[in-house]
């Protein structure tokens, strides 16, 4: 583990970028690219649950604390990727308190969840560390919980009072289209309910997170106090290369023909 919960607990500030991909070989480089964590999605990346233990297996030696976005909430979802050695489960389209509490029943043994136990899985070292894992497990995985609806805007400060539910994230592009206002975010409903979501963690003790596609609004999000942050992905760190070495060779092409 990583020491994401307990480093955002401290106030830490932490980078990261989604790997969507599904490819062990990017998510190896991304890893040891300098970032704090990494997000693999299954929601909408290009990976399977096995791919995601590929990628697992590729970020084991990097610094990078790997958080998995499964499909929804129901617990086989969470359990499989958790008995992965994942390190913290994200949850889309969290709109009710009901719906975010059984994210948390799906990340926690029993009596503080109802995750299935099984010693033979990677999370455990494969049976040799399982009571060490089941004991500190409730301190180290991290549970994030995504504001995307407007039903969730009625809710979040329950949301955020959740034993287990560490992060609110908010997803701009769903929420912005939920909104009916698709990436205005410098709208002014946009900015509220930034706002609302930020205010209901810290009343709660818990942080905020953010998605975000411009690395120079970072300090527009830090300074509401934002701390699971962010910004760019495999595929686009694939395709900007790609594109931007393409066009310079072209410009070349045009000079030299």
């Amino acid at each position: 583990m990583k020491n994401l919960k307990k480093r955002l607990k401290q106030g830490d500030t932490l980078n990261g970028c989604w790997l969507n991909l599904g490819s062990p070989l990017t998510a190896e480089i991304v890893g040891q690219a300098g970032f704090d964590w990494v997000l693999i999605d299954l929601e909408h990346g290009a990976g399977s649950e096995k791919d995601a233990l590929y990628q697992l297996q590729a970020l084991e030696h990097t610094a990078a604390g790997v958080i998995v976005r499964v499909e929804s909430a129901e617990s086989q979802r969470i359990h499989r990727v958790l008995d992965m050695g994942a390190e913290g489960i994200m949850c889309p389209k969290i709109s009710n308190p009901a719906e975010a509490q059984k994210v948390v029943n799906g990340l926690h043994y029993p009596p503080h969840g109802s995750r299935g136990v099984a010693k033979m899985v990677r999370a455990t070292g494969f049976a040799q560390n399982f009571n060490q894992y089941y004991e500190e497990s409730r301190d180290t995985i991290l549970g994030v919980v995504q504001i995307e609806t407007v039903e969730v805007l009625n809710h979040l400060d329950d949301v955020a009072a959740l034993d287990g539910v560490d992060v609110l994230f908010i997803g701009p592009a769903d929420l912005s289209m939920e909104l009916g206002i698709f990436g205005q975010f410098d709208h002014p409903l946009f900015k509220e309910a930034l706002h609302e979501t930020v205010n209901a963690a810290r009343k709660a003790g818990k942080a905020t997170g953010i998605l975000f596609f411009n690395p120079d609004d970072y300090q527009r999000y830090h300074d509401l106090g934002i701390r699971l942050i962010a910004c760019g992905a495999d595929a686009t760190f694939v395709a900007d290369g790609a594109r931007n070495l393409a066009k310079k060779l072209d410009g070349f092409r045009s000079v030299y023909r």
